[in-house]
């Protein structure tokens, strides 16, 4: 895992390259590199966290035998090995990583690499013959690449927004992407970010560019067409079971690919035990796993007894990553700092705890167990599909609402831009999985896991999001999905093969943590100072004081359950503490 950055358009500078590798070193400690064009068009930097093949050949950028082509990569293209096969030429090559044949496969068959990678990546490649950028990012955007055309012209692109600043882009806030999460609990806003000027390039996307034309991005990865193209699977079930099967094994055993330790994120659900018990079929009982588990010391919320259920009978080791209440304050600054935009409350601070023990530990590389309720109709939600249970704010576990559009200003209110509906197909439970992979959950929770794991220099990587497994799930008849009021129905079948009745029965759960006791009780201090930083700085302009004041009276006394929108304010006053000139339009 690493970190991209590179500018474009003469003059390229060296210290401004350099700059943007420094603000984000923490993405490749390892080693850090520029390549200048001698031409001035382009330059590339890298920061690299070594995970396949650990020799110095295999830095970056890295270049094509002949010197044309430069690369800048960040994430892992998992079927290398069988991709260096196919190149042929083994004598040839000059490494054992992947970046390079990622660079072979981009000589060799163009664009069209894209469609041969089964990976997370994001790469910028410079054709130092033609002067041409292309860049690319994977299915699901499990990487990330952000892009800013500078105010002398220039094209800039890194990993992280704060490399961007170097660039030389002046941190703005974006007003209507803060109303639309303000008002919608919407995270992710396509192209657009928090950020005037900075631009995402969206998952399955190429941006190209050239001298004298402007930035333009086109999709190579269309999951809604190709689910189309597939049409509902009339398969029997058990033929179904055994290709899920099947790809789950494959999937992992190839993002079991490194030459560094590999660890498991694990909970007590359904999907990280699904994760385990797959892995250990793939490596047996005996297979000395460090297992990574979050726990806030609240026997409420405790995940570590269904944990130690799924691997009493093996070798196993179970790592408890305690989170504690007095610990919030300093991490969740931290945290902000680097996720640049909103982040996800307690939950992803948990994930930073076990990130932070990963490093402790010696592992580098993590298996996680996001997308399988995406794919394959786990959400409570998906049951109530077509109705207003099943809106893009809902917050399961809670019976209040999770936004408190009343405690905006009007004019700010108005700013907020419409969100189109994503409703490709007459399944509403398939409308709802693509808004989930596509707009929602998925896109959010890649972004929380890239920048926290990132912050300790670990990877993370999501054997459930190999597209395969995922237009598999999606094809299905919503029978396979949710059958006898269970969501997941075909992902459990499979799992009687693996697990125990006491965890493949068990009922889905949001993510454990008692972000609700802890903001309304020992934490309820500190909610207050982080509102009144938001209140100082954007009251009346975004936030009505008076409103605000009163909402939050009633959460702390016991009134409300939901604290999806006491976090939000939290996380805007996190922010503007973080980036406060950004946001002197607001006041």
């Amino acid at each position: 895992m690493c970190g991209i950055a590179a500018v474009f358009g003469a003059p390229v500078e060296r210290g401004r390259l350099e700059s943007m590798n420094g603000a984000q070193s923490h993405r490749g400690p390892d080693a850090s590199g520029v390549f200048l064009d001698p031409s001035g068009h382009g330059g590339l930097g890298h920061t690299r966290l070594a995970i396949i093949d650990l020799t110095e050949g295999a830095g970056q950028p890295m270049s094509d035998p002949s010197g044309r082509y430069w690369l800048s990569f960040n994430g892992e293209i998992y079927n290398y090995l069988e991709l260096r096969a196919e190149l042929g030429g083994e004598d040839s090559f000059q490494t054992s990583s992947d970046t390079e044949v990622l660079l072979r496969a981009y000589v060799r068959w163009g664009p069209s690499c894209l469609e041969r990678f089964l990976g997370m990546f994001a790469f910028v490649i410079w054709d130092k013959e033609e002067k041409r950028l292309f860049s690319a990012r994977d299915r699901f955007g499990v990487k990330p690449l952000y892009y800013a055309e500078l105010p002398n012209g220039q094209l800039a692109i890194a990993s992280e927004i704060k490399a961007l600043f170097e660039a030389g882009v002046r941190p703005s806030a974006q007003e209507s992407s803060w109303a639309t999460y303000l008002s919608k609990g919407i995270y992710e806003h396509g192209a657009d970010t928090f950020w005037n000027g900075i631009q995402r390039l969206e998952a399955g996307c190429v941006l190209e560019w050239s001298p004298g034309l402007l930035p333009s991005t086109r999709r190579w990865y269309d999951l809604v067409a190709r689910v189309k193209a597939r049409g509902y699977d009339v398969r029997a079930d058990e033929v179904v079971t055994n290709e899920a099967i099947e790809l789950i094994h494959e999937s992992i055993g190839l993002r079991f690919r490194a030459d560094v330790p590999v660890g498991l994120c694990v909970s007590g659900g359904l999907d990280s035990s699904l994760l385990v018990r797959a892995v250990l079929k793939e490596h047996g009982l005996s297979e000395k796993l460090r297992c990574f588990t979050f726990e806030c010391g609240d026997p409420a919320y405790d995940e570590t007894p269904w944990v130690r259920c799924l691997l009493g009978d093996t070798e196993m080791e179970s790592v408890e990553c305690p989170l504690r209440v007095e610990e919030v304050s300093d991490l969740a600054d931290r945290v902000a700092r680097n996720q640049e935009e909103p982040f996800g409350g307690i939950p992803t601070l948990g994930m930073a705890k076990v990130h932070q023990e990963a490093r402790r530990s010696g592992v580098r590389v993590l298996l996680d167990g996001n997308g399988l309720d995406e794919g394959w109709g786990g959400y409570d939600y998906y049951q109530h599909a077509g109705t207003s249970a099943a809106d893009a704010g809902r917050v399961q576990g809670a019976k209040s609402r999770s936004t408190r559009p009343d405690c905006l200003s009007q004019d700010f209110l108005r700013s907020t831009p419409d969100v189109p509906g994503l409703r490709p197909f007459e399944d509403e439970v398939m409308n709802l999985q693509v808004r989930d992979l596509l707009v929602t959950k998925i896109p959010r929770a890649m972004r929380f896991a890239d920048r926290v794991s990132m912050l300790e220099s670990r990877e993370v990587r999501e054997p459930f999001l190999d597209h395969r497994l995922v237009e598999l799930g999606l094809c299905q008849p919503v029978e396979r999905k949710i059958r006898h009021g269970q969501g997941k129905w075909l992902m459990r079948e499979a799992a009687r093969r693996l697990l125990p009745s006491e965890i493949r029965e068990a009922p889905k759960r949001p993510v454990q943590t008692p972000q609700r006791e802890w903001l309304r009780g020992p934490l309820k201090g500190w909610v207050d100072a982080k509102t009144n930083v938001a209140l100082e700085a954007v009251g009346g302009a975004w936030l009505n004081p008076d409103a605000v004041r009163l909402a939050l009276g009633e959460f702390q006394s016991g009134e409300i359950d939901n604290s999806f929108w006491v976090w939000q304010w939290v996380n805007l006053g996190l922010m503007i503490e973080s980036f406060g000139e950004a946001f002197g339009a607001g006041r």
